[in-house]
Order: structure tokens, then C-alpha cells, then sequence
């Protein structure tokens, strides 16, 4: 693949591989990201309509 190059240990195995980042930047920021976000711990989601709703409600008790 253009752009990438392996390094190898003695036996051929690919361990470690060169990223071209002028080539292959925004691919490889976007591999980090998603790296990052599965290895931080979790935080409690809340579902869409959920949070829509505590909001609406939250917005009628302010103009209230």
C-alpha cells in the first residue's frame, strides 16, 4: 500500500508499520480517535427521546 511501510523482526513477522501522514493523516487521526473513545472508560448514555424530553420540559419551566 502506498504510504505505509512494514517493519519486520527477524522472522518477516510485521511488528510496527511507518504511516505516511501527509498521505494517510486524516485516515490515521480518525483511527486514533476511535482508539481513544473504545479504551476511555464508558459514560452512561441517555437516550435521544429521553434527553429531548428533559429538555422541552426544562425549557417550559424556565419561561414559565
Amino acid at each position: 500500500m502506498k504510504g505505509i511501510q512494514y517493519v519486520t523482526d527477524d522472522t518477516g513477522a510485521r511488528v510496527a508499520a511507518l504511516v505516511d501522514l501527509a498521505q494517510w493523516g486524516e485516515e490515521w487521526q480518525d483511527f486514533l480517535d476511535g482508539l481513544e473513545a473504545e479504551t476511555e472508560p464508558k459514560e452512561p448514555s441517555v437516550p435521544w427521546h429521553q434527553l429531548k424530553s428533559e429538555m422541552e420540559e426544562a425549557s417550559r419551566r424556565v419561561r414559565a
